[in-house]
């Protein structure tokens, strides 16, 4: 019993840890939210729900990988491997929505602002109309990647903690280390997005907005270069 009580310990601790220390848990969260002008509650949601995948897709390897004897040493290099793949990912989403960032910055070139009182009124009441960007998102189709790409993500560092308590031949102790890492690991990334999201909207980007979509994907595109070449 007391080998579970530190073994939850240390769960909820890297749980924090290794979230707090990788920016791809929480920055590409942030920047999209920014971008895309999703809601607090949208934006929490989608984290929430691509945690759950992050976690979830671990512990399930973890699970059966015990289950059917494998190796410590062949599940760890399984989930080196998932790391490496989700950086390329996060590099190739990247590059794509920088791509897309670069056409729309290139696309509002060719729009003229002009104070609202010299605009004509129908083209006024047009402007409380939902814009291009909310109607294109509606597709939802950004969230969906975001979650497959977490998905493929994993937790090194949750499947050597599995291993005690499946020596042990205690299921209970095994789901109690995996829930504890995943509420320490989801909390840590809704808090850490909460705080960003919440950060960039103090901040006035009226004047760069063209911008936003190709500064988020390089940001993203920085992510996935920090997991595959420095090891984030």
């Amino acid at each position: 019993m007391q080998e579970l009580y530190l073994l939850s310990i240390s769960a909820a601790s890297l749980g924090f840890i290794h979230t707090i220390l990788g920016p791809d848990h929480y920055l590409p969260f942030i920047v999209l939210s920014k971008a895309r002008q999703w809601s607090s509650q949208k934006t929490m949601w989608i984290t929430f729900i691509s945690g759950i995948g992050h976690v979830g897709s671990s512990v399930l390897i973890g699970f059966i990988g015990i289950a059917l004897g494998i190796s410590l040493n062949k599940l760890k290099s399984f989930e080196s491997l998932r790391g490496e793949m989700v950086g390329w990912l996060l590099i190739a989403f990247g590059v794509g929505y920088t791509i897309y960032g670069i056409y729309k910055y290139i696309k509002s070139l060719h729009h003229v602002h002009l104070p609202s009182f010299l605009l004509p009124r129908r083209i006024r009441n047009l402007q409380h109309l939902p814009t291009e960007e909310q109607t294109e998102d509606n597709v939802k189709l950004t969230p969906w990647i975001l979650f497959l790409i977490f998905v493929f993500g994993p937790c090194e560092v949750l499947i050597p903690m599995l291993i005690f308590p499946a020596y042990e031949h205690s299921t209970i102790g095994m789901l109690t280390v995996a829930v504890i890492f995943g509420i320490a690991t989801i909390g840590t990334m809704l808090l850490a997005v909460y705080l960003g999201h919440k950060g960039t909207s103090l901040v006035r980007f009226k004047k760069h907005e063209r911008y936003l979509h190709l500064i988020a994907g390089l940001i993203i595109m920085v992510s996935g270069i920090g997991i595959v070449f420095m090891g984030w």
